[in-house]
């Protein structure tokens, strides 16, 4: 299954979920810009924040996850690093697997990750006895920035898809 944004509608399904639940001031959005999502912001430092995130509403392309091998993302970025999230019922809601990358500048690419690249995470700490992820588990995708770096950002993705 593959995951594009050539529908404009494709932009209300993302939510913003930022350091401000912390009291930090980073802001965050999702915008489909010609056949594009953008994940874009501004990272703050201030009031202890540094992070912002979005997440995908779920309605149907992350069952398609079951039986695949892994994901793969067609990005390019700002030079700064990114986390793909991935929210699983076999963790708490406060806790992911993620993997991190930082795209291209100056091009497209295709980047594919297994499933065991990721980790899981709560609150930026690895849960070193989590289990391992379950595709079948995955209810929800989403992008997070935590690299520690003030300042604006802007992450470009072209398509999300299954791997095999």
């Amino acid at each position: 299954m593959t995951l594009t944004f050539d529908n404009p509608s494709e932009q209300r399904r993302w939510y913003s979920v930022d350091d401000g639940v912390m009291g930090g001031v980073s802001q965050s959005g999702f915008s489909v810009v010609d056949d594009e999502g953008h994940f874009h912001g501004e990272v703050s430092l201030e009031n202890g924040g540094g992070f912002a995130s979005v997440r995908r509403e779920p309605n149907g392309f992350e069952p398609t996850l079951a039986d695949a091998q892994g994901i793969a993302l067609t990005v390019q970025g700002d030079g700064r690093t990114y986390q793909l999230r991935l929210k699983s019922s076999s963790l708490g809601d406060a806790s992911a697997y993620r993997v991190k990358f930082t795209p291209p500048q100056d091009h497209w690419e295709t980047l594919h990750f297994s499933w065991d690249a990721f980790e899981a995470v709560r609150r930026g700490t690895v849960l070193s006895d989590a289990p391992a992820i379950t595709p079948n588990d995955i209810y929800q995708i989403g992008f997070l920035i935590a690299d520690r770096t003030a300042g604006a950002f802007c992450l470009r993705v072209k398509r999300i898809e299954s791997g095999h």
